[in-house]
């Protein structure tokens, strides 16, 4: 059965910063207040003018070029997004009239912080039932339009942006495939934990179940995501944690036991940018040369629906 891999990636952050000092001009709240509790010290924020699809839009640009691959080339579109407020035509569907593409299948998937983790493994799966060879995977949330500005447990956190990666039929992966099998689930009594509701929809979400879910919950799982894919936490080069809270991922990736990785922290700088979180921290890890192609990336996505989904990748 043919497997699949990442080819290449790509990311994009609106221009304007957002520091936490320019927070506490906002609301009652301290550049100490937010790095202590949270370790985010940045984030972008789009204006009314950069819709999501702009956004994933340019990742998604970034990443063909990256590959080496026209807009035409692609026969399927996936987008990972919970700030998607119209109900169609989608995100996946605006991508590709933005791209110029030839007749991709669209589908966009709200998974919401899980989400991108989710779609590479739909892309996965499809490229592996011979319905697509090259698939564009695109996590894309503007978490600034659903974030009650004045309200300071929440605004603090939140930030905008794009990742997204090519994906192609990989014949040759043999027992190395380059993108492996997913472990995904969720815990839905805990669903609540973590809300976009309401009209206007509004963020919402229960912090400390949130983290203690995360903490002691998810490391086990992440470990058995590594045993699927038959490597162990100590042979990752890499973890890619959904970029929600520096005081989750640290904990977590510790308890992983993956001693010899480089862990992302693009949050301290980027906040939490939902399902483009994953994405975006490994695009620019890769644009730094931090990790080596071919090397084993741990990614692993948690947060609404109290969702989760992770995969060890080979790193394009």
């Amino acid at each position: 059965m043919t497997g699949s891999r990442v080819v290449a990636l790509g990311h994009y952050q609106p221009a304007k910063v957002l520091t936490n000092h320019d927070l506490a001009a906002m609301v009652d709240t301290s550049d100490e207040w937010i790095t202590s509790r949270v370790g985010i010290r940045t984030r972008h924020v789009g204006g009314p003018d950069e819709p999501v699809d702009e956004l994933a839009a340019h990742a998604a640009a970034k990443a063909l070029a990256a590959a080496g691959l026209q807009p035409s080339d692609i026969d399927m579109v996936l987008v990972a997004t919970s700030t998607a407020i119209d109900r169609s035509p989608s995100m996946s569907a605006r991508v590709a009239a933005r791209l110029g593409m030839g007749s991709p299948a669209v589908m966009d998937i709200n998974v919401v912080c899980s989400g991108f983790t989710h779609t590479l493994a739909t892309a996965d799966h499809a490229i592996r039932a011979g319905a697509a060879e090259r698939v564009l995977v695109i996590g894309a949330d503007k978490m600034g339009d659903i974030v009650d500005w004045t309200d300071r447990t929440t605004c603090v956190l939140m930030g905008d942006g794009a990742g997204a990666a090519v994906v192609t039929a990989d014949p040759d992966g043999g027992d190395r495939p380059g993108v492996g099998p997913v472990l995904w689930g969720s815990v839905p009594g805990m669903g609540n934990a973590v809300r976009i509701e309401g009209t206007p929809p509004r963020f919402a979400q229960e912090g400390q179940s949130v983290y203690r879910w995360a903490t002691t919950q998810l490391p086990p799982i992440a470990r058995k995501v590594c045993e699927r894919a038959g490597v162990t936490p100590e042979e990752l080069a890499a973890v890619v944690l959904h970029q929600a809270n520096l005081r989750i991922i640290e904990p977590v990736a510790r308890k992983i036991g993956a001693v010899n990785a480089v862990i992302a922290k693009d949050v301290v700088d980027s906040g939490n940018t939902s399902a483009a979180s994953i994405p975006m921290a490994l695009s620019k890890l890769v644009e730094r040369g931090e990790v080596q192609s071919g090397a084993p990336v741990l990614l692993f996505g948690f947060g609404g629906n109290l969702s989760y989904a992770g995969q060890v990748i080979r790193c394009p």
